[in-house]
């Protein structure tokens, strides 16, 4: 009993302390499936007034479900590697995993010809449609600041003030 006790403890650990890495299979299935969502929204002569396009993460089945402004489902996949992951490791690292997709697929070009309205952003949302997460902004003249554009920024703010006050 106890080495069982032993193992159940070291596992849960293990599964909290584990970074999310997919395979490369699933993050082509999580790129499809944003691809099929947005795909809804190409084609037509006539833009939508879309204002958010939710992904909501299921983390005890591993399915992700894209949703419109009025909760119309847009696609949906199952990732059984998330299923793996306790609910407290798994908010975070779904969200740096989606973040980084998403801006790798705006980068490649895969947003550029949506009939989407901007301003419009992708957003992560929990089980009670919550917004967890603004994961992406598509707009021309808003950017996001988060942790990695503001990497370095006091340290350049001090090195700025300091030279300002010795002239």
């Amino acid at each position: 009993m106890y080495i069982f006790q032993l193992f159940h403890l070291s596992l849960g650990n293990f599964r909290n302390n584990l970074r999310m890495k997919l395979s490369e299979a699933s993050l082509s299935l999580l790129q499809r499936t944003i691809s099929q969502a947005i795909g809804k929204y190409t084609g037509s002569e006539e833009q939508s007034v879309v204002t958010d396009i939710h992904l909501q993460p299921h983390a005890s089945t591993g399915e992700l479900v894209i949703y419109d402004d009025d909760d119309n489902p847009l696609a949906s996949a199952i990732v059984p590697e998330w299923s793996i992951y306790e609910a407290d490791a798994y908010a975070g690292s779904i969200e740096r995993v989606l973040m980084t997709l998403l801006h790798d697929m705006e980068s490649q070009g895969a947003f550029a010809h949506l009939t989407i309205l901007k301003p419009y952003s992708f957003v992560l949302v929990d089980e009670n449609k919550e917004t967890m997460a603004d994961l992406l902004l598509m707009d021309d003249d808003t950017l996001l600041v988060n942790d990695e554009l503001l990497k370095g920024l006091d340290d350049e703010l001090d090195a700025f003030l300091k030279d300002l006050l010795e002239k």
